[in-house]
């Protein structure tokens, strides 16, 4: 039986879904032209793929959820049938690029490989070998502390956001995905984070797929949420879609936070270029 088509998004037809994969990294399933599909049916404005970006040859095979750097011409044939399939959609080119210390130059390189709509920065590797969002790695949440985990991952954030490799960053609380939190006010790990997105200018996603996950929630808090508003970061909503169907996911939701939290407008990206979009 085909799947429902699914309704119309209440939410401002303004919105776009910027962070979607592909087949290429190896846990995503359904190629472009299928999420394409799903945006028209949901009347997106736009779409825009951030697959997870290579690792240079030399370092190959990195992990086993991203694109080996060979894969690029597939992965940019595919976002053209994509285009040629749907021409009435906007459809961007982006990655989703893992921020490591000390791969900073092999970012820029990547950055001048094609004509990128927008390049996510994302942050997934506290230290080598430990991705943090991976179930492979759960256990490491009962053998070190929640504080350092979080310290750790907010360390390497605000780095992220100060190298100014990126034109908005993705997922910002991720280390929360399997439901831990340190306790007490969580600003002291917030407030570094969104002083260097509004010094940098640069914007952050509400990223849907925590409602997916045991945490249940969008990335980032709403706290969060209400503290970048106030200091006038820039916002998108994506849906990190791995699948088809996931594609606007959550953006009745997410548009409703955003806009209790302050948000009327949301950023969609071209060339590299930002414009401003009413919520």
């Amino acid at each position: 039986m085909n799947n429902p088509m699914p309704s119309p998004l209440p939410a401002s037809p303004a919105l776009a879904d910027y962070h979607t994969h592909t087949p290429l990294c190896h846990h995503a399933e359904g190629w472009p032209a299928d999420y394409a599909r799903q945006a028209v049916a949901r009347g997106l404005a736009e779409l825009g793929f951030a697959d997870h970006s290579p690792m240079p040859a030399a370092l190959e095979p990195f992990d086993d959820w991203r694109m080996a750097l060979a894969d690029l011409p597939r992965y940019f044939d595919a976002v053209e049938q994509a285009r040629a399939a749907f021409p009435q959609l906007p459809i961007r080119l982006g990655l989703e690029v893992d921020y490591i210390a000390g791969h900073e130059a092999w970012i820029e390189e990547l950055a001048g490989k094609a004509p990128w709509d927008y390049l996510i920065g994302s942050v997934h590797y506290i230290a080598p070998g430990w991705d943090v969002d991976n179930p492979a790695h759960i256990s490491r949440f009962q053998t070190h502390p929640v504080e350092e985990i979080w310290r750790m991952y907010f360390d390497a954030f605000e780095k992220a956001i100060r190298s100014r490799l990126f034109d908005f960053v993705g997922h910002p609380d991720l280390p929360k995905k399997f439901g831990h939190r340190p306790s007490g006010d969580l600003r002291r790990f917030y407030d570094p984070v969104i002083a260097a997105l509004a010094e940098t200018g640069t914007a952050f996603e509400l990223n849907t797929a925590g409602l997916r996950k045991p945490i249940g929630e969008c990335y980032p808090s709403f706290d969060f949420l209400k503290l970048a508003r106030e200091a006038g970061v820039g916002l998108l909503i994506n849906s990190d879609a791995h699948a088809p169907e996931e594609v606007g996911a959550g953006f009745e939701t997410a548009a409703a936070l955003a806009r209790e939290a302050g948000y009327t407008e949301v950023l969609r990206w071209k060339k590299r270029a930002c414009t401003k979009a009413a919520l």
